[in-house]
């Protein structure tokens, strides 16, 4: 896998993660420990993407 399509799936994932954060944010029943997890991997993807990007 090239870098820049590796980079891509990054993003792709990281986007994912930002509408299921945002979909268990309005969901009445998700816990705020689901919720937390969720950002943390989100986090970090992003900074894997900022680290491969640099």
């Amino acid at each position: 896998m090239s870098m820049s399509s590796h980079l891509l799936e990054l993003k792709r994932k990281h986007q994912h993660l930002s509408n299921e954060v945002e979909e268990a944010q309005r969901a009445p029943g998700i816990d705020d420990l689901t919720v937390a997890a969720l950002k943390k991997q989100k986090l970090r993807l992003k900074e894997e993407i900022e680290r491969l990007s640099s």
